[in-house]
């Protein structure tokens, strides 16, 4: 049975379905997925074993430049890869009007969630039948769900497995971990980044702890972040700019992760890896890092969580005392998570993996 899933982006999403696919291939050993995915993510479906086509959609790249794409004909190019194989079933695990669209130009009988309990109810117009999962589940667990009622099977839901195969990563499963920490400072919304001094302060405490610290970075704006989180640092390496499978290597050769609430802190949590995210102005309740030895550090200032990309906040506690010069804690909210209430949770996070919150 071939089963394509349509889950396009992000990659916090993307790595979300991971687990359904674990399970599904678990409970029927027939089953082959092929999966439809955005150009930048295309390495991630590859991970899991039970993937044996990657299907790249250029949406992002075409979005404000459609008729231009269409005239070039790569529209057309992407339908056709599409719809080479008719599949047994389409599962739209996004739950959006691109991955409908996109479900639809398939040839299977597609499925998703019902307007009820999906992100945009238009979507249901794409499908042949739905399933209503609970809002109030977390994000992996609802894919998880519309999965076995897709494919008629139970699973475990104490267990979760992203399933990704170290060795298609090139690593060896169960390699000892360096003595080396990943900080994923980078992130989508200006208000769910940490101050930068905060970040410097802690990797001076990391390193005088012994530990290396690894700066990746993605655009230029961050790697001019990792140059000032850097000075004066000689054990903060700032990585070369790394594709997903490169910055999958280093997370998992590391002894852990500290992480802004960020696509790559589920990354993280894929690998196994203890991680500590940081959380300001998102709640992590239906959509932070799930699994084993992940820790939601939450801010406790009165105006969090906000859910808004842009900060309003105009109450006390918006100014602090840092190595004595003044300056404006942004976004305030994190102002109640100093470096060395984060260094205190991580170590407490080492000393117990297993937990999670």
């Amino acid at each position: 049975m071939r089963v394509l899933i349509v889950k396009v982006s992000s990659l916090g999403d993307i790595i979300h379905t991971l687990p359904a696919v674990t399970d599904a291939s678990r409970a029927n050993r027939n089953l082959v997925f092929d999966w439809a995915v955005e150009e930048a993510f295309t390495e991630v479906p590859g991970w899991h074993p039970a993937v044996e086509n990657v299907i790249p959609v250029g949406i992002r790249r075409w979005r404000g430049h459609w008729l231009k794409s269409w005239f070039k004909g790569e529209i057309a190019t992407f339908r056709e890869d599409l719809q080479k194989v008719h599949y047994d079933l389409v599962i739209d695990a996004q739950g959006l009007i691109k991955s409908g669209i996109v479900s639809r130009m398939s040839k299977g009988i597609t499925v998703g969630l019902s307007k009820k309990t999906i992100r945009e109810p238009l979507a249901t117009l794409f499908y042949n039948k739905v399933y209503s999962v609970p809002w109030t589940e977390h994000a992996v667990e609802r894919v998880r769900e519309l999965f076995s009622r897709a494919l008629h099977y139970k699973y475990d839901p104490d267990q979760v497995d992203y399933g990704i195969d170290f060795q298609r990563l090139g690593l060896t499963a169960g390699e000892a971990a360096e003595k080396q920490l990943v900080f994923l400072h980078g992130t989508t919304w200006k208000t769910k980044n940490w101050p930068e001094n905060y970040w410097r302060e802690l990797a001076g405490i990391a390193t005088q702890a012994g530990y290396r610290v690894l700066l990746p970075w993605g655009d230029e704006s961050e790697r001019l972040r990792a140059e000032r989180i850097a000075t004066d640092n000689p054990e903060v390496e700032i990585l070369p700019r790394q594709s997903l499978t490169g910055l999958a290597r280093h997370i998992a050769r590391s002894s852990g992760v500290i992480a802004v609430d960020t696509g790559l802190g589920h990354l993280a949590a894929a690998l196994s890896i203890p991680t500590l995210s940081l959380y300001g102005p998102t709640d992590p309740g239906l959509s932070g890092t799930y699994g084993s030895g992940q820790h939601h550090l939450r801010s406790n200032l009165n105006c969090s969580p906000c859910l808004k990309r842009e900060c309003a906040y105009t109450g006390p506690g918006v100014t602090d005392e840092y190595k004595g010069d003044s300056f404006l804690v942004f976004p305030p909210c994190f102002s109640t998570l100093r470096p060395e209430t984060v260094w205190h949770n991580f170590n407490q996070l080492i000393a117990n993996p297993v937990a999670t919150s």
